[in-house]
């Protein structure tokens, strides 16, 4: 639990004070959404990850990816619909959740092969910067003033002054770096504990665990029934786990995961292809869609757990 605390305040931390550097240097809220904001939520991730490769537990590294993959669609999108049915954009349709099937068709055949290596991981993450600087790009050609507005309502303000921003930024990786070595350690110590394996464990409570925040900030647009931006950011964040974080931890060292099975990536795969035809229906998440995706992710527990 001090684990997950120290995760979420640090991702705040370092949001909150490069965003404001960001506005300092003159960028465009559109800029600092689409990379600063969505990186730094996803930095709970990447730090478990990177850490878990560096300590040679590559089936935490991986497991948590493919977990949180799996968690973002099959609970984050399903709650977010069972309470508030989700309008989806057509450019998701196009564009954003066949390069995130692609991504996850690429991933499954890495992982199933044996290892990936440092040169996979610096293409994997070549790919992710390419998408980036392609998905800027649009934005900034479609020049659409209401994108524009919830991009600028969705970022921090600026702080009281520059050495406010380097606190933030300084104290909040630092408590990323706490919080991920507290909870893969708790996790660990969990599993043997338990008797299971650290890839089950990283596949269930590390993936769900890293995801709690965009978790809590979709229950509560669906709540407050504004939910359209939840399946952007489950999209994107998918994305940033398949090419930024498995690629950053490959990079850092080769990885090999035993303990992630043929139907942990086939089930990530799955869900990414059911959101296609899910999505393009009506251009909405229906309830119903979401009792689905909610039911999948429960039969899948079941399999998974011993």
């Amino acid at each position: 639990m001090i684990g997950l605390v120290a995760l979420t305040l640090g991702a705040e931390g370092l949001v909150r004070g490069s965003a404001s550097l960001a506005i300092r240097l003159g960028l465009t809220p559109l800029i600092i959404g689409l990379t600063i904001v969505s990186f730094g939520t996803s930095m709970p991730e990447m730090v478990v990850s990177v850490g878990a490769s560096l300590n040679n537990q590559s089936d935490i590294a991986i497991g948590n990816v493919v977990g949180s993959n799996i968690f973002n669609i099959g609970v984050i999108l399903g709650i977010t619909a069972l309470i508030c049915p989700i309008h989806v954009n057509l450019k998701l349709v196009k564009i954003d959740i066949p390069i995130m099937i692609v991504a996850a068709l690429v991933s499954l055949i890495l992982v199933s092969t044996g290892t990936v290596s440092r040169l996979t991981g610096v293409l994997l993450f070549s790919g992710l910067i390419a998408y980036t600087v392609f998905t800027v790009f649009m934005a900034e050609k479609e020049n659409r003033p209401d994108i524009k507005l919830e991009f600028q309502e969705g970022i921090p303000g600026l702080s009281k002054s520059l050495s406010l921003d380097f606190l933030f930024i300084g104290g909040g990786l630092l408590l990323l770096i706490l919080g991920s070595r507290l909870l893969v350690l708790s996790a660990t110590d969990f599993a043997r504990i338990l008797g299971i394996s650290e890839a089950v464990i990283a596949l269930t409570i590390i993936a769900a665990g890293t995801s709690l925040p965009e978790l809590a900030t979709s229950f509560v647009a669906a709540l407050r029934r504004q939910p359209d931006i939840a399946v952007g950011n489950v999209v994107g964040s998918n994305i940033f786990n398949l090419l930024g974080i498995l690629g950053a931890s490959a990079m850092v060292k080769p990885l090999k995961a035993v303990g992630i099975t043929a139907m942990d990536l086939w089930v990530m795969v799955a869900y990414s292809i059911l959101l296609l035809p899910l999505a393009y229906g009506g251009l909405k998440l229906y309830r119903w869609k979401g009792g689905l995706l909610l039911t999948g992710y429960g039969i899948y527990l079941w399999a998974l757990w011993p």
